[in-house]
């Protein structure tokens, strides 16, 4: 372990990187062409109300459900507008609402405070008073997001509510316990590196042995063996990535317990391929419309809910 472990020291690094770190999609994976229309809302939760932009399909077609996004950063870094050429696409290709959420960030807001305000964002989103179908609920996000959207999920099946049709993990970090070095990473210049981890895991969870709740690391030792009844999911991991590892790791729970849709591992590509890379604009293309694809069928299957 390094000093980057201390959580002193983790905080300050955070902090040095949000102020010197603005995440924004390269222009070439822009979709600013798809016309999604806007709202911006604040939400409530027990933690605070949350921004978010709701995205629906152009004028003239109906929303036929529910999508709740959260946005990577490694829980310390980001906001939602990084994500919007994503919640763009899929308003207009799944004919869904869209819920970009700008959840709170470590240090300042540290576990579960992230995981608690995605399952309230998907509890108001759930409300019969929205105008959309609250009973047609997806959940889903990229790296950290993808992990608070499971985690969310998994509260929610923990709780009996709301129900989800379906959880999009892309990319995510699910098993905070195992130290970024004896994580294995394809790519010679890892996105993801082990101080990047300690720095990110340190801040999120200072505490060591909490990393261990199943909310935090869902794909670590016991925690992916009792997970009947979680919501259908569809797994994306990347070839190259330094967590692609504890994506198949869960990848391979889910579909013991029934519960896995699809893992599809994108070939060559690097963590947050879509977001930074201007030469996967196809593969970035192809990705997200097999996911645009899996939410249309999940918000249409009348026996995929919970």
């Amino acid at each position: 372990m390094s000093v980057l472990s201390e959580p002193l020291i983790a905080d300050l690094a955070a902090r040095l990187l949000q102020r010197a770190k603005r995440l924004a999609p390269a222009p070439a994976l822009r979709f600013d062409d798809l016309a999604a229309s806007t709202t911006q809302l604040a939400i409530p939760t027990r933690h605070g109300d949350v921004r978010a932009t709701a995205y629906r399909p152009p004028s003239g077609t109906s929303a036929r459900g529910i999508y709740v996004n959260f946005h990577g950063g490694g829980y310390v870094l980001g906001d939602y507008e990084q994500d919007d050429p994503w919640c763009r696409y899929l308003a207009v290709h799944a004919e869904i609402a869209v819920l970009n959420v700008d959840y709170a960030l470590a240090p300042t807001h540290r576990f579960p405070v992230p995981v608690e305000q995605a399952y309230d964002v998907l509890s108001w989103a759930a409300d019969a008073g929205r105008d959309w179908d609250g009973r047609r609920l997806c959940v889903g996000g990229q790296s950290a997001g993808g992990a608070i959207a499971a985690g969310a999920a998994r509260l929610a099946r923990n709780l009996g509510a709301p129900r989800l049709r379906l959880q999009v993990v892309h990319y995510a970090p699910l098993d905070l316990v195992t130290p970024g070095k004896d994580k294995n990473a394809q790519a010679p210049r890892a996105m993801i590196t082990p101080w990047l981890c300690e720095i990110f895991n340190t801040a999120y969870i200072p505490h060591s042995p909490t990393r261990r709740d199943a909310l935090a690391s869902p794909a670590w030792g016991e925690n992916s063996r009792d997970i009947a009844g979680i919501a259908p999911a569809v797994v994306i991991t990347c070839a190259l990535d330094r967590l692609r590892d504890e994506g198949i790791r869960f990848a391979h729970a889910l579909r013991q317990a029934g519960a896995l849709r699809l893992h599809y591992d994108v070939p060559d590509v690097d963590h947050a391929y879509n977001l930074y890379d201007p030469n996967s604009r196809t593969i970035t293309e192809n990705v997200y419309g097999l996911l645009a694809e899996q939410v249309r069928r999940a918000i249409a299957d009348t026996g995929s809910h919970r």
